[in-house]
């Protein structure tokens, strides 16, 4: 028997049939305390939750639902260490690495002396590339760290880094994911090969995007290098959980950074993936980064459930997924420096829980992850929000907005600051604008405008359920609790709907057929036993 005939989910169901799941965003903001008492805030990270379709009841239903699921024990689980991935038999100890060697216990403990070894590594690399003494083959320092991986291993560090780009750097950072050559063959055009130096970032070094990309940066690498030893050990540094099949590539030992098999790609950033991370902010940065994630964590593993902020934005999804039928989610930054976080949070949410099979091997009669997606608000707000507004389906939404700049001097009255300090105001105003439209629909007109609004098209319903998430500023700090708090959401999340977010097979089978239709294509008969539209598309290929 699955959670869905469970009394504590029967008792949500019966809630929202009884009038939760029609009542109205606009009835329930009657209670003027209502976002006082619906908010939640954590150092520098504040949650204002109060636009959804919940009540007090609602909240204790649904923790009600966690507790049956034992929502305290399997949190322990995975903060201890204990084998919480079982499809795959070994722990997500992503917690572990942020874990400084404080507050931690079972294998989590024990895994602390590697972590801060690793951490040393990277520290020593960290510090003779930015200093200038990684040297090319010319002699001269680099400036340019191309990093080349895929998923995981690209998502991560180009979001944070991109992040954080008001923080100088010495270093120029590029990512290079795609498969086609296209980004590749555009970057290494603007490049140096004597003032490069390319990060290899792959948990198996066996991804065949991310090796295919590395082959065209040696093949440019030796243009102008004739000795492959002094293009390995000056130019390569790899990032992987399999040390032999780097020095098997050509990297040596010496220019190697491992992590471990209990690190998942989309939570490997924390790990030694995050070098480039290290490289943008220095190791000071980086260990600010873990920091924050560390306090999030913390918070986590001690609060109430009540008062946990990724388990109530957990549930609250989970409300509206399942109990209000909302199945699309929104992820809307107002600040450009978060433009690459949807797309983070994509992989994180849609590759952790995007599955239909219980942790039992049976199939699940519920719906469990939402469709993710997302940009940056202003921008967003001249494309999609037409479909949030007056569209045909619900779409939950989370607000991010930073509340301070830290590229401008908040006590400066220079022309360019005022500048910016208005800009700021302005995609504040937006941001808290659109969720209060979203939420009470034609009810957000001024009295003023009501006459201009009497059209069937200008009709806004409202009713879009949405959390506003506020940070004091964009840091590696904020930005550690922001992410650890959306991982320990999707966690939640996948417990209570008995699914394993650690795994990802879906993926495994879609490079498996990618590398026989290659095959096909170099040799086309073998295409014959393909269906029709596949050996079709590689004749025409061939043609």
């Amino acid at each position: 028997m699955g959670v869905e005939t469970s009394s504590a989910w029967q008792a949500l169901q019966l809630h929202s049939d009884s009038g939760m799941g029609s009542v109205h965003l606009s009835k329930l903001f009657q209670d003027a305390s209502r976002q006082e008492n619906y908010s939640l805030e954590l150092s520098d990270v504040y949650v204002d939750f109060s636009k959804n379709r919940i009540t007090q009841e609602t909240l204790q239903l649904l923790i009600d639902l966690a507790e049956q699921q034992k929502l305290p024990k399997e949190i322990h689980r995975l903060m201890t260490g204990e084998h919480v991935n079982d499809t795959e038999d070994r722990a997500a100890l992503h917690t572990a690495l942020r874990a400084l060697g404080k507050d931690v216990s079972g294998y989590a403990e024990v895994v602390q002396p590697e972590v801060e070894q690793v951490l040393q590594e990277m520290a020593v690399l960290t510090e003779k590339i930015r200093s200038g003494h990684w040297r090319g083959y010319s002699g001269k320092p680099i400036t340019d760290v191309v990093n080349i991986g895929v998923g995981g291993s690209d998502l991560g560090p180009l979001m944070i880094t991109h992040s954080l780009q008001t923080i100088s750097s010495p270093i120029n950072l590029h990512f290079i994911s795609s498969i086609d050559g296209t980004q590749t063959s555009n970057l290494l055009r603007g490049l140096k090969q004597e003032t490069t130096l390319f990060i290899l970032a792959s948990k198996s070094f066996t991804t065949i995007d991310t090796l295919s990309n590395a082959e065209t940066a040696m093949d440019w690498l030796k243009e102008c290098i004739k000795d492959e030893h002094i293009m390995f050990s000056q130019h390569f540094i790899g990032v992987s959980t399999k040390p032999d099949k780097m020095t098997e590539w050509g990297i040596p030992p010496d220019n190697q950074l491992l992590f471990w098999d209990w690190v998942g790609g989309r939570y490997s950033l924390w790990s030694s993936i995050g070098f480039p991370i290290a490289l943008k902010i220095g190791m000071d940065g980086f260990r600010e980064l873990l920091q924050g994630a560390h306090e999030m964590d913390q918070h986590f593993a001690t609060a109430d459930l009540q008062k946990n902020i990724p388990v109530i934005l957990a549930l609250i999804d989970i409300w509206n997924i399942n109990f209000l039928n909302i199945h699309d989610k929104a992820i809307l930054p107002y600040d450009a420096r978060l433009r690459y976080l949807p797309a983070y949070l994509e992989q994180l949410v849609m590759e952790s829980n995007g599955k239909s099979v219980a942790r039992s091997g049976e199939a699940v009669p519920y719906k469990t992850c939402p469709v993710l997606w997302g940009e940056v608000g202003p921008n967003a707000q001249h494309a999609f929000y037409q479909l949030l507004h007056q569209g045909t389906q619900a779409v939950m939404c989370d607000f991010i907005a930073p509340v301070e700049r830290d590229d401008f001097d908040a006590d400066s009255h220079t022309e360019r600051d005022e500048s910016l300090r208005h800009q700021h105001e302005l995609a504040l105003a937006n941001c808290f604008a659109q969720s209060r439209v979203l939420m009470l629909g034609d009810d957000a007109i001024p009295q003023a405008l009501k006459a201009s609004f009497d059209s069937p098209f200008k009709h806004y319903s409202g009713n879009q359920p949405s959390n506003t998430i506020l940070i004091r500023t964009i840091s590696a700090k904020t930005l550690g609790m922001l992410i650890a708090m959306y991982e320990h959401k999707t966690f939640v999340e996948s417990v209570v709907w008995e699914i394993n977010p650690f795994d990802q097979w879906g993926v495994e089978l879609g490079k498996l057929i990618a590398k026989e239709t290659y095959s096909a294509i170099k040799d086309k008969p073998l295409a014959d036993s393909f269906d029709s539209s596949t050996k079709g598309l590689i004749d025409r290929v061939a043609k």
